[in-house]
């Protein structure tokens, strides 16, 4: 089974670029092994109207700051771009990094996006079937492409709906990443199983990843112990502007380790 890895999504709101910048670079120095952002066009939580950067020229300065951290968005709304476009930009930015990306995407939720750009919301389901729709567009314009990706590119799917998203997974993903307590991530994985099964994949291709609140977990080894032994190898930890504080993450690093290892 793959190794452990830890991630920090760098929340690009509340500060100016050159504090994300030193956030990234200080986590590649501490020895993350993938930094984050996300696609929305304005802060999720603290000032509505605070400073706020867009996702994919950020993560293009990213592959160029950087040396060895992988990179992505986790994840890039389907609804914001065309979908050949949004490939080729990924591509740009895959051969930036020297194949550091990874791809994440989602279907998309956050309303204001789509009302202050201009985009259509629509419901739920229209989003999801809007990103079925596009994902083998996607792929197909990667395989057009000269020169293509570096690297079969890693793609990463964002959501826990378990009729529809985890089917998405399923039939698309190499990552999955969720939320939830361990009982409720081992539910969402047991639901990807049988969606794999009916696709006729073996759900251990598909990486699964979740998100952490470090600020809720009291004991590293014990928590991280959890979410392995469900079969997670990858854990990722917000971090919010102005601060960009990841002073915390040499614990898990450290646990990351010791699992690697054994």
């Amino acid at each position: 089974m793959s190794k452990v890895r830890i991630a920090v999504q760098f929340h690009p709101q509340h500060a100016d670029y050159d504090g994300i910048r030193r956030a990234v670079a200080r986590a590649e120095e501490l020895g993350v092994d993938i930094a984050y952002t996300w696609d929305h066009f304005y802060p999720l939580y603290g000032e509505p109207d605070g400073e706020h950067f867009e996702c994919w020229t950020m993560l293009g300065a990213w592959a160029e700051a950087t040396e060895r951290i992988e990179i992505g968005p986790l994840v890039t709304c389907n609804s914001y771009r065309n979908p050949q476009l949004l490939a080729d930009m990924a591509r740009t930015v895959d051969h930036i990094s020297g194949g550091r990306l990874i791809f994440g995407i989602g279907a998309g939720w956050f309303e204001r996006d789509y009302d202050e750009y201009g985009y259509e919301f629509g419901t739920g389901g229209e989003r999801l079937r809007a990103l079925a729709r596009d994902l083998p567009l996607i792929k197909a314009r990667w395989a057009k492409l000269n020169p293509p990706p570096t690297r079969r590119l890693p793609l990463l799917i964002g959501g826990g709906g378990e009729r529809v998203t985890l089917r998405i997974v399923a039939e698309h993903a190499d990552i999955w990443h969720g939320f939830g307590t361990p009982d409720e991530l081992a539910h969402k994985i047991s639901v990807l199983g049988d969606h794999c099964a009916a696709v006729g994949r073996d759900p251990g291709e598909i990486e699964k990843s979740v998100g952490v609140n470090n600020k809720r977990v009291t004991d590293v080894g014990a928590h991280g112990d959890l979410l392995y032994d469900l079969g997670i190898r990858q854990l990722t930890f917000g971090s919010n502007g102005p601060a960009y504080d990841v002073g915390f993450i040499g614990e898990w690093l450290a646990w990351r380790d010791a699992k690697n290892a054994s």
